[in-house]
């Protein structure tokens, strides 16, 4: 089921000589694999920089803007404490570079040139000072470094009444003359276009899901080795080599009945007496972007395994639905019909599929979205947009928690992730609407000790159909240095 590790590989092969090269080869393949990476990135930024560009300086003349300054967010405390919480970057200065560590930068915006970064380094003792930066992006921005972020303002123009503030204001904001703080005409427009990723971004996701990718076999592996959720989580860390404050989300782990909880928050530190299965949605980070990828395991059961079967085959159908020009609510709404086909075929509800989509029984097992928007953010911006106004596209009647309902263009990047769910809120809320009685009481307690099932993948629309970087990163994790 699983693939045998490196070190699992030079222990039983025969011959020191023959580990030596084995160990050989993977170095190599590693160095091969970030060198290709950089010359990617370096080859697809400029492109990406300049059609950033030619997007903001439109938007600002749209909207009567001369100039935008775009804050990366400040450093938060707890109340009445000198410690801090993690910090998060703003995302819409992450569209302009891929500093996602550092607080009180600034980036500032004028068409015609280029773009000026105000990078915070402070003189502090207490803390490593953050380096100018210098990477494959580097080259194309005015780089000045301040100690303050007040510091900022006197290497900005004097005069910014027609300039767009954007990010979280802070006190001395008030004195530096902006023209507007987040306004939100320019907003919509930038989050409208945000949508559709170009290539440099699809660099970035592909790699984040190939991080992903790598955490979740760790995690899979753990899992099968009889885990705690605490311990799936540190495999899932080691396995894509980043710090759990790096990653665009807190993982859910999910052992057992617990995968009925959507967002699951708990990290129980001992291993249940028994495991029957494993939800797990975590995903990694690159340069800014994230992946966003679920999936669910069980142990030792013939009837949720082959559940989770069916869950596979319905997930790649709708994949194979998404291409440029389809509205997301029509696959939304499929989803619900492959899902009540689904609990039906599998003896959990009595009626037929008409009588489950039109009494929403199938909202008792499916009661969330069917994806969203990835990009910048998890839960990106824009995905109600009608247009860059900011004109909105309704949710389908008694759909309230779809996160996305605009018509797919090539460029999008979207999750797919249907799911079943065995919640005891929703069941219960059915015995006593009536609904109860198009449901097979019996399956729903033998299913209710593994909680539910979500297949979540990544995928980027094409004009034909989508890039699904999520199962391309699962199947490229497969392969070990030195193979064929």
């Amino acid at each position: 089921m699983f693939n045998v590790t490196m070190s699992q590989r030079l222990r039983h092969k025969a011959g020191g000589r023959q580990a030596v090269v084995r160990l050989e080869s993977q170095v190599q393949f590693t160095e091969r694999s970030m060198s290709d990476r950089t010359r990617a990135l370096e080859a697809s930024y400029p492109a990406y920089l300049e059609a950033h560009s030619v997007r903001y300086a439109r938007a600002l003349q749209a909207t009567g803007y001369t100039s935008a300054l775009v804050h990366s967010g400040s450093q938060r405390y707890a109340f009445e404490d000198d410690l801090s919480y993690p910090f998060k970057v703003n995302a819409p200065f992450k569209t302009w570079a891929p500093i996602t560590d550092n607080p009180d930068c600034f980036i500032y915006f004028e068409p015609g040139k280029p773009p000026l970064l105000l990078f915070h380094s402070p003189q502090d003792f207490w803390h490593k000072n953050a380096d100018l930066p210098n990477a494959y992006w580097t080259p194309h921005f005015e780089i000045r470094a301040i100690e303050e972020r007040n510091d900022a303002r006197a290497l900005l123009p004097q005069d910014l009444s027609r300039t767009a503030f954007i990010g979280d204001p802070f006190p001395e904001l008030s004195s530096w003359g902006v023209g507007g703080v987040n306004p939100k005409p320019l907003k919509s427009r930038l989050d409208y276009e945000r949508a559709v990723k170009l290539p440099y971004e699809l660099h970035c996701m592909r790699e984040a899901n190939r991080l992903g990718a790598s955490g979740h076999r760790a995690a899979a592996i753990a899992f099968a080795r009889g885990a705690s959720e605490f311990e799936v989580e540190l495999a899932f860390l080691r396995g894509c080599g980043q710090r759990e404050h790096e990653l665009p989300y807190n993982p859910i782990i999910a052992l057992n009945e617990g995968g009925a909880i959507l967002h699951y928050q708990v990290l129980q530190r001992e291993p249940p007496a028994q495991h029957r299965s494993m939800l797990i949605d975590a995903g990694a980070q690159f340069a800014g972007y994230p992946s966003d990828i679920t999936r669910t395991y069980a142990r030792n059961d013939a009837d949720f395994t082959a559940l989770i079967a069916s869950m596979e085959d319905m997930q790649l159908a709708l994949c194979a639905s998404v291409k440029a020009g389809v509205d997301w609510r029509d696959i939304h709404l499929a989803a619900h019909q492959l899902t009540a086909e689904l609990l039906h075929d599998a003896d959990i509800i009595t009626c037929d599929v008409r009588e489950a989509i039109e009494s929403r029984v199938s909202s008792v097992f499916l009661p969330h979205g069917l994806g969203h928007l990835l990009g910048l953010q998890v839960h990106d911006v824009g995905g109600f947009q009608a247009n860059a106004a900011g004109d909105v596209i309704p949710k389908p009647e008694g759909h309230p928690y779809l996160r996305l309902t605009r018509v797919l263009e090539e460029g999008f990047v979207v999750t797919m992730e249907p799911g079943i769910y065995f919640i005891e809120q929703l069941l219960e809320q059915a015995r006593a609407d009536g609904r109860g009685k198009h449901i097979n009481w019996t399956r729903v307690e033998q299913f209710k000790p593994f909680g539910g099932i979500r297949i979540e993948d990544n995928l980027a629309v094409t004009a034909t159909g989508c890039e699904n970087l999520t199962r391309d990163a699962f199947a490229a994790n497969l392969r070990e240095p030195g193979d064929a």
